[in-house]
Formats: C-alpha cells, structure tokens, sequence
C-alpha cells in the first residue's frame, strides 16, 4: 500500500508480473476497499492473486523504529508470510528503510551475512550491470564489501544468467595504491580466493557505464566522493569466500550460504505484494 501512487502502480504492476509469468501467484496484501475497484480493471492481475485485507499501511514518512511496531501492516503481514513459508518473497513500492529493518528482524539473514544490501541491475555498452550496495550502507567495514560480493553473485547468476561475471570494487582510482585500507583489504582478501581471475581490480564510475569489466561488472550507488571508497561494486562469478578481518574461521560458513541462496533463487510460485 506504500510508495509513489500506490496502490494502482502496484496493481498494474501486478498485472505486468502476471503476464510475464504466467505460473507465478500473489497475495496482494492492503486494504481491500482500494484494491478491489483497481483488480475489477484487471482480469490478468485478479486472477493471478489472492488478496489479504489489512487496513494498515507503513508511510513513506515513517521511521523504521516505527515501522516495525505495526504488526498489522501491509508491508509487516507481507514479510511475515515468506517467514512462515507461505509466499517465497517480498515486492513492495512502499518505505525502502521500514522493508529493510523488518525483513532483517523478521527474516534475518543468513549466518555469515552481516547486514542486507540493496541491488540494481543497469545498462552498460557491454551487457548488464549488477549494482551494489547503493547507498543502504552508509559506512562499511571489509567484511561488508566481501558480503556484498556474495549477494551481488547469487543475484547476477540467479537473476541475469551470468555464469562468470567479473568482480570490481568501486574506487577513486583504478591504481591499486587508491582507496583506503577498507577497500584494499578487501580488494586483498577476493585476490586471495579462488575468484582471483575474475577479479578486474578498482573501478571508477565511468568503467561501469563502459562495461570495462566485459559488461558484467557490479557497482554502488555513492552519495558523496568521501563515502565512495568504502563501498564495493560487486558480483563475483562463484560462492566468494568471506573472511572476516579478526576471525578466518567464517570463510567457509559464507560458501556454504551463499550456495544455499543460489540453490532456492528460483521464479517464485507465490510473491506477496504490500
């Protein structure tokens, strides 16, 4: 029920997910007083979806501390139906900060993740682009860029089909003395593993746009030039092994999850849509 002229954006975009695949189901989640007269304009989207009245909605405006004390809404049932099994993941348009703290408190990640990281794909001259963590970190330590490799390969495969994408961390400079010590130890610690070949080095942002990384590159959105350099551009090609700045042992415990996040990324049967 959140975001940018919701909920009519969210059903058309229901009804755009429903033709493209064709044996996917929804719960749409909401109030169903606005739903129903939008799903009467829509026989794909009506038939693709089970809608689950809830009259509660997280605001755009609403703080994530707030959010998570509405348990009754739409975005809160939403995430609580991929923990309970019944629907294999979340879609909403609504409060980007409230849908990342409850899927974290709700879902949790998996051991050896730290911290969620948001993901875009876009276009390059050379293929596309996978993006990460566009800004949903605003400070992050070696461990965090590592992370973000995993998730970025498990997203490029999953979602894009890319067998081998390359890895790049975003820099000011593509010289390997560049950065500060958060994004070479981490430029380090991929060197190290066994996705050192596929490890282009430091980036900067118009190599992304250029594809340098034959078009398979991934990036992080930056707010400022001083924030940039403790941000990665990542989408490693296998499961990266992580390994923590004070503790080696978690290398393999990342692996092992990151294969189990590859193993069940699959075309949802059901999504749930708030």
């Amino acid at each position: 029920m959140g975001g940018d002229a919701a909920p009519g954006v969210v059903v058309r975009g229901l009804d755009f997910a429903a033709e493209r695949h064709p044996g996917a189901r929804f719960l749409l989640i909401g109030d169903e007083a606005q739903l129903a007269p939008l799903l009467s304009k829509s026989k794909r989207a009506l038939a693709a979806c089970t809608v689950r009245h809830t009259p509660d909605a997280i605001t755009n405006e609403m703080k994530p501390t707030a959010a998570i004390r509405m348990r009754k809404a739409s975005m809160r049932v939403a995430i609580d139906a991929v923990a309970s099994g019944e629907a294999s993941g979340v879609v909403s348009a609504g409060n980007t900060g409230a849908l990342m703290a409850l899927s974290k408190i709700v879902l949790k990640t998996l051991p050896g993740i730290d911290r969620p990281a948001m993901a875009a794909i876009g276009p390059s001259a050379r293929g596309d682009v996978v993006m990460l963590d566009l800004g949903a970190n605003v400070q992050c330590d070696v461990r965090n860029l590592v992370e973000f490799a995993v998730m970025g390969d498990v997203f490029a495969r999953t979602v894009l089909g890319l067998t081998a994408p390359k890895i790049g961390l975003l820099n000011v400079g593509s010289e390997e003395l560049k950065g500060d010590d958060t994004v070479r130890e981490a430029a380090e610690i991929i060197r190290a593993s066994h996705l050192a070949a596929q490890f282009h080095g430091f980036v900067e942002g118009h190599d992304i746009a250029a594809g340098t990384t034959d078009g398979h590159t991934g990036g992080t959105g930056t707010a400022s030039p001083a924030e940039t350099e403790q941000r990665t551009t990542s989408t490693a090609s296998t499961a990266l092994t992580v390994v923590d700045r004070n503790d080696t042992d978690a290398a393999d415990t990342t692996v092992t999850d990151a294969a189990r996040l590859a193993a069940r990324t699959t075309v949802p049967t059901v999504t749930t849509i708030a």
